[in-house]
């Protein structure tokens, strides 16, 4: 009895699989294409063709072309990793590798948003909730209902930024604008229903002002409202004086000074006695020893009754402040541009900021 004649396609597909080991990178890719393609792989379409045959010649055929293939696979994957582990070689050959690393950069909190958090947490452990609201907005809630007189500076051009560069009148009597202040959102929470009301409102404000050492086109604001019945200007100074002892420590000493705003009645600016100086006097604070950190003041009544709240019965305090300013003061920067620049170098100073 004669031995079986082996299939010459096996024989050559054997062969094939001894030489896997010396393919460079793209006949390996071909040859994979050629062996194991889905559509013209020569073994897959030896194993398409068992369908046609009988269950013993399946069973002894299928076998081997199964193992076959699990070869094939096998031989094509550590190729694979050896010629991958080759190139890299070729590419680290020219590498000193006694240079140092290259610095992991690690992005975290901006020196102003962590001052905006710690503000927000302050004021909300005394009861107050975050409003928000948009940043262009229309003449009367930025400027009417704030008790802006019409022919008020800060309306003109020169000073605010209108959405229409000539400044034209729509048909209902409003211009748009990027607003000037957080104000609008008081005017929008005392508008959505009735008192008390106590929120803190952060957001970014617009004013046409050239880029210099102390003031930005585009910043941060702060704004704090409270209106319930029998609040008095006692109740301001002494949330006032509160947070000031909160954000700066303990002994922190605050001075109110008259100030006139037209949204509040009496008005007054509070500072803080210098963190760079102590209070000595130096050249951050013009050697006064006082720095100021907001303007506040109780609600007017006409900003009462523009939004619908009365007076008579329902009183309120609001203030407002800037959060580059009190970084400034905080971290003795002297140029808000140095907030904006985005520098590295800058920013790794402060604790907020990873390297």
């Amino acid at each position: 009895m004669s031995a079986p004649i082996e299939d010459p396609p096996l024989t050559n597909l054997r062969d094939r699989l001894a030489a896997i080991a010396t393919l460079d990178a793209a006949a390996l890719e071909a040859e994979d294409i050629a062996i194991l393609g889905r559509k013209q792989g020569e073994l897959t379409g030896r194993l398409k063709s068992l369908a046609a045959l009988s269950i013993e010649e399946k069973r002894a055929q299928g076998a081997e072309l199964n193992a076959l293939k699990v070869q094939f696979e096998a031989a094509i994957g550590v190729r694979r990793v050896e010629l991958a582990d080759a190139a890299r070689q070729r590419e680290g050959a020219g590498v000193d590798l006694t240079m140092p690393g290259r610095e992991a950069w690690r992005g975290t909190m901006h020196p102003v948003t962590v001052v905006i958090d710690e503000i927000v947490e302050i004021f909300g452990a005394l009861g107050f909730s975050v409003a928000l609201g948009p940043e262009v907005e229309s003449e009367e809630n930025n400027f009417g209902a704030l008790n802006f007189a019409p022919d008020h500076p800060a309306m003109d051009m020169h000073d605010t930024l209108y959405l229409d560069p000539q400044g034209a009148v729509p048909a209902e009597g409003q211009r748009l604008l990027l607003r000037t202040h957080t104000s609008p959102v008081q005017v929008r929470v005392m508008r959505e229903g009735p008192p008390p009301y106590r929120v803190v409102i952060p957001g970014t404000v617009y004013r046409n002002d050239a880029f210099d050492p102390s003031h930005a086109p585009a910043f941060a604001q702060i704004e704090g409202l409270a209106v319930d019945e029998g609040i008095t200007f006692v109740d301001l100074k002494a949330t006032l004086a509160h947070f000031a002892e909160r954000f700066f420590g303990r002994g922190t000493t605050v001075r109110f000074r008259p100030s006139f705003f037209p949204f509040t009645e009496p008005s007054a600016e509070m500072d803080v006695a210098c963190q760079l100086c102590a209070g000595q006097g130096c050249a951050a604070c013009k050697g006064t020893g006082w720095m100021e950190i907001l303007g506040c003041g109780m609600v007017h009544e006409n900003v009462l009754r523009n939004c619908a709240v009365d007076p008579e019965r329902w009183t309120g305090f609001a203030f407002g402040m800037g959060p580059q300013r009190i970084a400034m003061l905080r971290h003795g920067v002297p140029d808000i541009r140095h907030l904006y620049a985005g520098d590295m170098r800058f920013l790794q100073q402060f604790p907020s900021v990873g390297s």
